[in-house]
């Protein structure tokens, strides 16, 4: 690996496609150009422009003689999708698909210690917007299905078919990617089963790994917080002013906490985790949360506050995100104005959140009103053989790694597929540290490249567990 860092520092790959059964180490040079290459293509969305890069995708599987087609939802905006067909007639399975997205969040580039889309190499670490969200993941799904290629070529035969989507606008609500494929080309995508993002694979602090398996999502919607009050010159300060009755409202908002919900998902989440977690107080905690009996909940709850990705998971989310009001800085306005990003656990309802929030508050001349409501979507189960072959592909690659299932807080294009029927479940096959996994819409976005290798091996095993006998 050391040589191979070096080489990467050193030289510029261009991305190619082999017929033959390449190296580990050639695997991920290939990616890895790969990878840079899509990078390099600047997809932040709005305005998306992702059909470059799906047009980038479809000749790497048209020179892999990979069945490929390139969707266009509207200028500038596509899909790309691509199928390996399997065993056909009676007998045969369901198809499955490799799916990600193109798009990436925007960037504030001075606050980035690197070109956020370069693609730069730094001590064994590709630094890009995207190179986690989600555009690693592309890349992965791309070997696998290479790799399954390989294998049908040297003349095995697939039991299904394995069909790989790269689609558009997954980051701002996917009326251009996932929805209009499911919309306008539902037979091109049709299958049982779906690998996306959304999971995790962490690094815990003792050095041991985990697969956290998004099986259910929480629930994004849109709050607006109003507050109303006189208007005037700043030369003369007024009681009620809006700002400052705004400010108050958010610190009411920002004090108050949902209470503690736990599903099936994140019962058995929490339990599984207990048994590997490397800090015992926190462990315990996890024990407690899963236990069923209601002060062993709250005492393991409090606990996890601490660890905000565990606390997330346990209750409705609330964040300030937007804060606006005035025109001028010697104009009292009428009006201030903020944006609550409320995400929901399964089954919970917003409006109950917001009366909740109302009380917290308890302004008459502070309103919250939902202006994006978001819809709820099925949780997955574990019990198939789609979680068996993810155990399976994990325990190959580290055979210490344990897989839990996963609520994730954010939200996916899988909770469109499982409103459509589809067993939907979310990866990201990557092992990262918190630190790494936080800069995901963040700074400085970036993806060790032994966790890149990782992640290629792990879905190549998952593809051949599902595809292969």
């Amino acid at each position: 690996m050391v040589k191979l860092l070096s080489l990467w520092c050193c030289l510029l790959f261009a991305p190619r496609v082999s017929a033959q059964a390449p190296s580990d180490d050639a695997i991920l040079r290939e990616a890895g150009a790969q990878l840079q290459a899509m990078i390099r293509i600047n997809t932040t969305n709005p305005p998306g422009n992702e059909l470059a890069t799906a047009r980038f995708l479809d000749s790497l599987f048209k020179q892999a003689g990979i069945e490929s087609q390139v969707y266009e939802s509207a200028p500038g905006r596509g899909a790309v999708v691509a199928r390996i067909r399997g065993a056909a007639g009676p007998g045969a399975r369901t198809p499955v698909i490799l799916m990600g997205h193109m798009d990436v969040v925007g960037v504030i580039r001075d606050q980035w210690t690197a070109e956020p889309f370069a693609a730069e190499v730094r001590d064994g670490v590709l630094y890009g917007r995207g190179a986690i969200d989600d555009k690693g993941m592309l890349i992965a799904n791309l070997q696998a299905m290479l790799a399954l290629q390989r294998r049908v070529k040297a003349g095995e035969r697939l039991t299904r078919d394995v069909i790989y989507v790269a689609n558009a606008d997954e980051e701002a609500g996917g009326d251009f990617g996932m929805g209009w494929l499911l919309k306008n080309h539902p037979d091109a995508i049709r299958a049982e089963y779906a690998l996306n993002e959304g999971g995790r694979t962490r690094v815990m602090s003792n050095g041991k790994r985990y697969v956290a398996l998004q099986m259910a999502e929480k629930v994004s919607h849109v709050v607006t917080v109003t507050a109303r009050g006189p208007d005037g010159h700043a030369s003369i300060p007024l009681e009620g002013n809006a700002i400052a009755r705004l400010g108050r409202a958010l610190g009411a908002i920002g004090a108050h906490r949902e209470p503690t919900v736990l599903t099936p998902v994140t019962t058995r989440f929490f339990g599984a985790l207990a048994a590997v977690w490397p800090e015992a107080r926190e462990a315990q905690a996890m024990s407690d949360v899963s236990s069923g009996d209601a002060m062993r909940v709250a005492r393991g709850a409090d606990v996890l506050r601490a660890i905000p990705t565990l606390d997330a998971v346990l209750r409705t989310g609330i964040s300030p995100t937007i804060v606006g009001g005035g025109i001028r800085s010697n104009v009292i306005p009428r009006e201030a104005v903020a944006t609550l990003n409320i995400r929901t656990l399964p089954g919970q309802s917003i409006d109950s959140t917001v009366a909740r929030l109302e009380r917290a508050v308890g302004d008459p001349l502070v309103t919250l009103a939902i202006t994006g409501r978001g819809e709820d979507s099925p949780p997955m189960s574990a019990e198939n053989e789609f979680f068996a072959a993810v155990e399976r592909a994990a325990k190959r690659v580290d055979p210490a790694i344990t897989v839990v299932p996963y609520l994730s807080t954010g939200a996916t294009d899988s909770a469109d597929l499982r409103r459509a029927g589809y067993k939907a479940y979310g990866l990201l096959p990557f092992p990262l540290a918190m630190p790494d996994e936080e800069r995901m819409h963040g700074n400085d976005e970036r993806l060790p490249l032994t966790a890149f290798g990782f992640g290629i091996r792990f879905v190549t095993g998952i593809a051949e567990a599902l595809a292969l006998r």
